[in-house]
């Protein structure tokens, strides 16, 4: 729905990774007065990487992580370059850069970077600043404008008041763990991939990696050259071709069910009987959604990775337009659908647009609850998307264009050759080419110099 009210607010966005510098760009754009709250030093959310880690936290069960970043050293994206990026800053091939289709974690930090220059954005940013509580000025009355109180802190606590609160944190920083029997009492090395960065600490070692996603596989094939065996422990014994060819290729890698119970001598018994000795077991089990700063008086929580109730994974209808949140939605193609959102939320707060009613925003939420609890989909994957469909849907809310065809089938490509050849896809792409001339001959790209 389109307005003509126009109106000015000041909005603080929490977080300076993609989805907060494209929010902090699209919040600007509509005329409102923005400021970003960073913990880190520079920008980049997970892309920031950060060699050093919590060693007094392993499992980062604590609700305070001295580190963000869960990026491990070798990296490298798991889908081409060309879908990645915004729709009008693409992400390109630089010389003296790295060049592959299918580059490491910094060329993409060192994008952001780019991006955040070109567009003016380190002005609107406050540094190594933590954000310690959110919550609101006055409880929510209908027709009644809604302001939030911002504590953060640098050396000292600063209190603001806010029109709005945009929250890009991210969702891959808090660890989500499994429950095993005997996993408090295991005296052995137990951690998070969180933590992971290389595999020279694991020389000569027998590993347990539980969770063959993809760092998990990441993970295991890194280790192969340097830990004495590694087991990979996974819900699903039905895998990919492409890993089932790289456990035969490597007598050291070994495919197991999942853990039954972890023992004091350092035994792992899996559910089907069999056990080895270990000496480390690392977590590659995912992340949960955590906002430890926020205070809602309990109207959003998180159930068991359900963020809610939020209308299409962004507003919260009682509390509307002046808390959203950005980036939630996971299994996309993450920058456009982040640009689609931050566009749509700074519409809204100027009055461009409006949202529905807040009974058709509640009855929608349902609805789509009910249709994932059909599907079977548990709760805790509320928030996986995994169809282009919605992301399009999405767009039509602030008339922004779909995705485009050749994106689409470059992130299909990416995943069928995944699929088959798990250790070589990211170099071998020949099949894209016809793909890749339509992408480069597309208005995305032709702007700019390759």
């Amino acid at each position: 729905m389109i307005s003509e009210k126009n109106s000015s607010k000041k909005v603080c966005v929490i977080g300076a990774g993609p989805s907060g510098l494209v929010a902090a760009r699209e919040l600007r754009k509509e005329g409102h007065n923005v400021v970003v709250l960073e913990q880190s030093h520079d920008v980049g959310g997970q892309w920031l990487y950060e060699p050093k880690v919590d060693q007094e936290n392993p499992l980062g069960k604590d609700s305070f992580l001295k580190v963000h970043s869960s990026m491990y050293a070798s990296f490298r994206l798991a889908s081409p370059r060309e879908i990645m990026g915004f729709r009008d800053f693409p992400f390109v091939v630089k010389k003296g850069s790295d060049m592959r289709r299918f580059p490491g974690h910094r060329e993409l930090f060192l994008y952001l970077i780019e991006f955040c220059e070109k567009f003016g954005l380190r002005e609107m940013i406050r540094f190594n600043t933590r954000v310690e509580n959110v919550e609101m000025l006055d409880y929510p009355v209908v027709g009644k404008d809604l302001k939030w109180i911002v504590k953060s802190k640098v050396e000292n606590t600063v209190e603001e008041v806010f029109d709005a609160v945009v929250v890009a944190t991210g969702h891959y920083s808090q660890p989500r763990l499994p429950k095993i029997n005997g996993m408090d009492a295991w005296k052995r090395k137990q951690m998070h991939s969180h933590i992971y960065r290389v595999p020279q600490p694991f020389k000569n070692e027998v590993v347990v990696v539980v969770g063959n996603s993809l760092s998990g596989q990441d993970i295991s094939m890194e280790l192969v050259n340097i830990a004495k065996e590694i087991h990979l422990s996974s819900k699903f014994l039905n895998i990919s071709q492409g890993l089932s060819k790289v456990i035969s290729k490597h007598d050291n890698l070994h495919l197991h069910p999942q853990i039954e119970s972890l023992h004091e001598d350092g035994k792992v018994l899996f559910t089907d009987g069999s056990w080895i000795i270990a000496d480390t077991i690392i977590y590659c089990t995912g992340y949960s959604y955590s906002f430890p700063f926020l205070d809602t008086k309990g109207i959003v929580v998180v159930d068991d990775d359900r963020v809610g109730p939020l209308y299409e994974h962004t507003f919260p209808p009682s509390l509307a337009p002046s808390l959203s949140f950005i980036g939630i939605p996971r299994k996309i193609i993450g920058f456009p659908f982040f640009e689609s959102q931050a566009k749509w939320i700074a519409q809204i707060l100027s009055g461009k647009r409006m949202l529905p009613s807040w009974d058709d925003m509640m009855q929608s939420i349902k609805e789509f609850y009910h249709s994932r609890d059909v599907a079977g989909i548990p709760k805790h994957n509320t928030h996986d998307i995994a169809n282009f469909e919605y992301c399009d849907k999405y767009a039509d809310y602030i008339g922004f264009p779909h995705l485009e065809e050749w994106r689409k089938e470059l992130c299909l490509s990416a995943l069928r050759n995944s699929e088959i050849n798990l250790e070589t896809y990211r170099d071998l792409y020949e099949e894209d080419d016809e793909m890749l001339q339509v992408a480069y001959n597309s208005p995305h790209f032709t702007q700019f110099e390759l």
